[in-house]
């Protein structure tokens, strides 16, 4: 679906721009290039490494993909990612994006994906964010068209489920109720 994946997982990469003075890992399948010596592939494969931001990311898909903006799967899973970067809304065509193993601490950083149409598939197991009350209800209700949540998929009674929640919880703030009241 998304052709071979341009695979930089467990190579020790601290940061986006380093796996520019480094070559992807090799496979049975490798990705094919274009005339610039681009990869023509939908998929970017970072996990396991030690990377914190997403600092360059851009400059990096521009400089590795012949149409980077067309790139469909993301796995940064198992990096020490704290905040999902705004620049991941410019990856309209995202579909699936891997962020489980991270450090990511605030349910309010997911909401920056409400943007991506596209964005089916998504992981955040192993974050602190897991342990947040009503998580996967934030989840559905700020992504609405996502179809599996890590690796669970959404089923019609947690849509309607969540729609309840999501009316309680604004009627309890357009009304001042709070639930220490």
């Amino acid at each position: 679906m998304f052709g071979s994946s341009v695979d930089f997982s467990f190579k020790e990469i601290n940061t986006i721009s380093d796996v520019l003075s480094d070559v992807p890992n090799s496979s049975a399948h490798p990705p094919k290039r274009d005339s610039k010596k681009k990869f023509i592939s939908m998929s970017f494969r970072l996990n396991n490494n030690s990377i914190k931001d997403l600092t360059g990311l851009m400059d990096t898909l521009s400089a590795l993909f012949s149409e980077p903006t067309r790139l469909a799967w993301l796995d940064l899973s198992f990096n020490e990612i704290k905040h999902i970067d705004s620049v991941l809304t410019q990856l309209k065509e995202l579909r699936l994006l891997y962020l489980h193993g991270n450090n990511i601490q605030e349910l309010s950083e997911v909401d920056k994906l409400a943007v991506l149409p596209s964005l089916h598939t998504i992981t955040l197991h192993g974050n602190p964010i897991v342990s947040e009350r009503d998580y996967r209800a934030h989840l559905i209700a700020m992504l609405p068209h996502v179809k599996m949540i890590d690796f669970s998929a959404v089923t019609k009674q947690e849509r309607e489920l969540t729609s309840v929640w999501q009316k309680s919880k604004n009627t309890h703030k357009s009304t001042g109720y709070s639930k220490s009241d």
